[in-house]
């Protein structure tokens, strides 16, 4: 399965969040959304970085209160890996194993073309598996 076969089935809309806003208003979309990370964009389309929960929580660790008050581009991550919507669920599953990555844009020509997440890749392969699982009955039972 390719993740561009996740995005048809989850839709394509990513959140975003411009760099000069400040971490109070990112709370308010992570929290109206029920998400767990932004893009971080200018534009919508490009990337400058993303910025999840896990940030939020290190800085606010690190620098207190204060910094619901500072930018998202103070906290975010900078290097973002991407993939492109016809890479396998397999391959990315184990990229976002290997480097503890929950969430991965997903870029086509150069645009923000949707984001994909641990949990719908999990969900895709346990999809999968069960496909597989009822093929298998059906074919004992034949």
């Amino acid at each position: 399965m390719l993740i561009g076969t996740i995005l048809q089935g989850k839709g394509t809309e990513v959140a975003t969040v411009r760099p000069d806003a400040t971490v109070t208003e990112l709370l308010a979309i992570l929290a109206e959304r029920n998400i767990g990370a932004v893009v971080v964009s200018e534009d919508g389309s490009s990337i400058e970085g993303i910025v999840s929960e896990r940030d939020v929580v290190r800085r606010l660790y690190d620098r207190g209160a204060r910094v619901l008050e500072d930018t998202v581009s103070s906290i975010m991550t900078t290097e973002v890996r991407t993939c492109p919507p016809d890479t396998d669920v397999d391959d990315l599953r184990q990229t976002m194993t290997t480097h503890r990555i929950r969430h991965v844009p997903v870029v086509d020509a150069g645009r923000l073309a949707g984001i994909v997440s641990i949990g719908d890749v999990v969900k895709s392969s346990i999809e999968a598996l069960e496909t597989e699982k009822a093929y298998l009955v059906d074919y004992l039972h034949r």
